[in-house]
């Protein structure tokens, strides 16, 4: 069994230190677990300590230290496993008594919910759940509760690995009309299972293969991919959606969510214009400094006043519906992912 510590942030040490010191004896005692149930070969990927006033990832802020009670801990673990195979396994560890309103049990309960309605219409949008675990652990002497979610991993990782600048130049114009195609299905056979996403974007959006042979480079040719959209803990029911719930990543958020509105089937389709810029011009339509002192009112701003830019000249046949999706009302907006397709199909691509 190999058991390597999380992906290190070079560019800031003393912030991997921080976190990693931490993070030992947690993934320590993970491990151990995750060896009483069966996985071997495990690398722990990444680990990120989050907590109500904010989150801590060894990739991007700094680190504080906080008492154990008022801290959780999320993080991802490649592994391979006798009956599963190579797999991906999300996890997150907490004490029993601190709540956690979007927790990796309620992404378990969308995603085994998603598949089983999707199953009979035979439309999978979404990883299959291998295996979901809850088990009660002892860290320093306080109970804690270890959530364990198991899913096949996927060796072309995520939509967002096509477009970083060296890649997104070789695609062509089909490959990108893919992408931007059955994303918009499979957001739209999602509603139609009854579910909102809540944060749509290219690194939740899943490379799962290909038809036809997987070749060794997957842009090196005409094929096309198979896409799956994962990651659903801000999902919420479409005829329920929560007051105050949580909302997705500001890049991607709607305008009616800096507004403080609940969410609908319109926030799904906010963001899914944002990613089809993305995926036609390589950036998205919207960008803040990274040297701003408050990100969060930069982007309000850009989403809430900023006019939708223009997109390249060989793609304006997609401008009149990234501006509908785009829309700053909602009334103006495309209602429905069903209309988004139904545009889609009529662009002669």
């Amino acid at each position: 069994m190999r058991n390597n510590t999380m992906e290190n942030s070079a560019s800031n040490p003393s912030i991997t230190q921080a976190l990693q010191a931490q993070a030992v004896p947690l993934l320590s005692i993970i491990t151990q677990e995750l060896d009483v149930q069966h996985f071997s070969q495990i690398v722990h990927q990444r680990i990120a300590q989050q907590s109500t006033e904010q989150t801590q990832d060894i990739k991007t802020q700094d680190i504080k230290t906080q008492h154990i009670d008022k801290t959780y801990f999320q993080g991802l673990t490649r592994a391979q496993h006798p009956q599963f195979g190579s797999v991906m396994i999300k996890w997150q560890l907490s004490a029993d008594a601190y709540p956690i309103a979007f927790d990796l049990t309620h992404e378990a309960k969308v995603l085994a919910a998603v598949n089983a309605s999707l199953k009979i219409k035979n439309k999978a949008i979404a990883p299959p759940l291998l295996a979901h675990h809850c088990v009660n652990v002892q860290i320093l002497e306080q109970p804690q509760k270890l959530v364990i979610v198991v899913m096949p991993y996927y060796s072309n990782g995520s939509l967002v690995s096509q477009l970083t600048a060296s890649k997104h130049l070789s695609l062509i114009t089909s490959q990108k009309h893919h992408f931007i195609m059955q994303s918009a299905c499979l957001i739209a056979n999602l509603h139609q299972a009854g579910w909102l996403h809540n944060d749509i974007k290219p690194s939740n959006i899943l490379i799962e293969g290909f038809d036809n042979e997987l070749p060794s480079d997957i842009m090196s040719n005409s094929l096309t991919p198979n896409l799956l959209l994962t990651d659903f803990a801000l999902a919420e029911r479409v005829n329920e959606p929560k007051e105050g719930s949580p909302a997705g990543t500001p890049a991607y958020l709607a305008p009616e969510r800096w507004q403080g509105q609940g969410a609908t089937v319109h926030i799904d389709i906010y963001a899914f214009g944002i990613m089809m810029v993305e995926i036609l011009a390589g950036r998205r339509p919207f960008q803040v400094s990274v040297n701003s002192n408050d990100k969060l009112k930069a982007w309000a701003i850009q989403h809430c006043q900023q006019s939708i830019p223009k997109l390249p000249s060989e793609y304006s046949c997609y401008q009149y519906m990234v501006d509908k999706a785009l829309a700053k009302r909602i009334a103006r907006r495309y209602q429905s992912m069903d209309e988004v397709l139904e545009g889609l199909e009529c662009l002669k691509i």
